[in-house]
């Protein structure tokens, strides 16, 4: 078995190619990087065009492979930016034409999950999403993935975007609010905003940025700001797993590559006897590794379409799919990490 997977939701176009019990055996990826502000979805788009052929290419040749071995396509639905979204199904409609191969459209935030399940051999852990976009806590359940709490306004990954842009930094903000935090030592008080299962992060960036404006020093702005918000989102899955009974937790998404945040879950998890997992970076953020695999249970499972039946759904949530490879009471029958 190899499958492609076509990554292009946001800011990154990623091919990914994985082979017998989930191993990855070529990934290939850009990020496009606005000059200034935050993404703008038809520019990414005409990034993912300008990249994704020549990423295909290369995927092929790392993986030392033929178009004739391939077994499957499959693309990243939703949800995302349309016009990034089209780019990538666009790609996977040709080679799957051309090649003669089934089409597997498969949800993002699904990928995320089911690339981390192969990862750590857990049957069913839960998985906190962190990502620009996205913010869920998200189990399984009656045939699909349930989300048990969210955003109820923008992503955690946005909202670290908009305050280090309005702060006079460059898109990506999370990894530089990171780099700051680490020199950060005083905690100044901002809103802890948990409601029941559910965060809101625009009321921590309106104080945060108040708090910019009395001359707070950066370092211990975003050393505030982090330990906040990842309080927040440890405290909304900490719920979430007493709720569902379980006590394994796996993470996804760019924000879940922050060192704190996964210390921080760690440690929740651990002091109830439960297991954190989290992927290494290339495999945590958006990437066409996930999205191959995942495409794969889809295609086992009858879940390729026509060519017809392809378009994409920026706004498809996590639990309006079917996950039907889950069914057999949520065993994996893979437990071989990704390489």
């Amino acid at each position: 078995m190899t499958v492609l997977g076509i990554e292009s939701t946001a800011h990154t176009c990623s091919i990914g190619i994985v082979g017998d019990r989930a191993e990855v055996l070529a990934l290939a990826g850009d990020m496009y990087r606005p000059p200034k502000g935050g993404i703008h979805p038809r520019e990414a788009a005409n990034h993912h065009v300008e990249l994704l052929p020549d990423l295909v290419e290369r995927a092929m040749r790392d993986a030392n492979i033929s178009p004739k071995e391939i077994d499957g396509i499959s693309f990243a639905q939703g949800p995302g930016l349309g016009p990034c979204l089209r780019a990538g199904a666009t790609v996977a409609r040709a080679l799957a034409l051309a090649w003669d191969r089934p089409l597997v459209p498969v949800n993002h935030c699904v990928s995320h999950i089911e690339i981390a399940r192969a990862l750590s051999g857990l049957d069913d852990p839960m998985l906190l999403y962190a990502s620009g976009g996205n913010t869920q806590v998200i189990a399984y359940g009656r045939g699909r993935y349930r989300v048990l709490g969210e955003t109820i306004d923008v992503g955690i990954g946005n909202f670290l975007d908009k305050l280090w842009i309005a702060l006079g930094g460059t898109f990506p903000g999370g990894p530089q609010i990171e780099a700051e935090a680490k020199k950060g030592s005083e905690l100044h008080p901002l809103p802890y905003s948990v409601h029941g299962m559910d965060v809101a992060f625009s009321g921590l960036l309106t104080a945060s940025l108040a708090l910019a404006d009395r001359g707070i020093a950066r370092a211990d702005l975003a050393y505030s700001v982090e330990t906040t918000a990842y309080a927040m989102l440890t405290e909304i899955t900490e719920r979430a797993l007493a709720h569902r009974q379980m006590r394994h937790v796996v993470l996804g998404g760019g924000v879940a590559c922050n060192e704190r945040l996964r210390g921080m879950v760690r440690a929740m998890v651990e002091e109830r006897g439960g297991t954190m997992f989290a992927p290494p970076r290339h495999l945590c953020v958006d990437n066409g590794a996930m999205i191959a695999w995942t495409g794969e249970l889809a295609r086992l499972s009858g879940l390729a379409v026509p060519i017809a039946a392809s378009a994409v759904d920026p706004r498809q949530r996590t639990d309006q799919v079917l996950a039907p490879w889950r069914e057999n009471g949520g065993a994996s029958t893979t437990r071989t990490a990704v390489n």
